[in-house]
């Protein structure tokens, strides 16, 4: 009996090729270079499923030039890069890794949130440029995030991780969401539901969590960068594209907020250049998730969906219902 095929389109753990192994013929591609959408067609026509990555594009043009395909399984909580009502309509199932990264996304949200408070990239390259030359009173001068208001935009599991986390700096907890969130939850948060307009207004420190979607593409724009506080910081570590880069560029330019901290951005890994000029923002490349332990219960979670999806045909992680 022929076992099923599968392809895994970019470089992972050992493990997470060993648990397919057990399973199905693998084709990986260990030297991780990013296949192009004719690549990654012909790679995928004659396999069973696929474990992805965020640059993988899984749309209409190549699902009609693979029919055997039944299974695409995201190394990823989002799914922006599969075209899920495609895939629904041809029968592919559709997963993604959500929980296993909350922590440390959460965790890396502060990282940003503190270095963009306390200069701290901007610091460190004015230190190994070497024009430290002995202590100042006003060297430097960052925001305190002790007692300031955190606002948080999408108040999921990640936003959720975020705010208990924002409890050992005695802060001010203000969220606004598509849903509000139970009582309980807000209580275990300590968090108050606001409205967006209220939610700009009040957060000194404003992070986004919230997938992309039509319904999210610049969701932070020039019009609602306005209505921050002037010394307002931005925090992203949700998804490229929820933020207008080129207004964000603007009002930081003209110091209408004092700063941000980005991971992603839009058109990743081409980032605008006039980001580079800047001073006033902390620039990481996608790498909120990416702690050691993390990325492999990511990579071996989207093993399993894809074992389940071609075994049973019910992964737990089913995003197309």
């Amino acid at each position: 009996m022929n076992r099923p095929k599968v392809l895994v389109t970019r470089e992972v753990f050992q493990e997470t090729l060993d648990t397919l192994a057990r399973h199905f013929d693998v084709a990986d591609n260990q030297s991780d270079r990013i296949l192009n959408p004719e690549e990654l067609a012909c790679a995928l026509a004659d396999k069973d499923g696929a474990l992805t990555v965020l640059t993988d594009r899984i749309d209409a043009p190549l699902l009609e030039r693979c029919p055997r395909l039944k299974a695409v399984c995201n190394i990823a909580v989002g799914y922006n890069n599969i075209d899920l009502k495609t895939c629904r309509a041809r029968g592919v199932m559709a997963t993604n890794t959500p929980g296993v990264l909350d922590d440390s996304t959460a965790d890396f949200t502060w990282a940003l949130i503190l270095a963009t408070a306390r200069r701290v990239t901007e610091a460190e390259a004015w230190l190994r440029a070497g024009q430290w030359r002995g202590w100042k009173l006003k060297q430097f001068l960052g925001t305190d995030v002790h007692h300031a208001t955190l606002g948080i935009l999408g108040m999921g599991r990640i936003g959720q991780a975020v705010a208990r986390r924002a409890r050992g700096f005695d802060m001010t907890v203000l969220y606004h969401n598509t849903r509000r969130l139970s009582a309980e939850v807000e209580k275990s948060c300590r968090a108050a539901y606001v409205s967006m307009d209220e939610l700009l207004a009040r957060a000194d420190i404003l992070i986004l969590h919230m997938p992309y979607s039509p319904a999210t593409h610049h969701i932070v724009d020039a019009t609602r960068l306005a209505r921050m506080k002037p010394g307002a910081l931005l925090i992203n570590a949700a998804r490229g594209g929820v933020v207008d880069d080129a207004a964000l560029i603007d009002a930081l330019k003209r110091g209408a907020i004092a700063g941000a901290g980005l991971d992603v951005f839009e058109n990743e890994p081409v980032l605008n250049p006039e980001f580079l000029k800047l001073t006033n923002v902390v620039l990481t490349p996608h790498i909120a998730s990416s702690s050691e332990t993390t990325r492999r219960n990511m990579a071996l979670l989207a093993a399993e969906n894809l074992v389940a999806a071609l075994t049973t045909g019910k992964p737990p992680n089913l995003l197309n219902l």
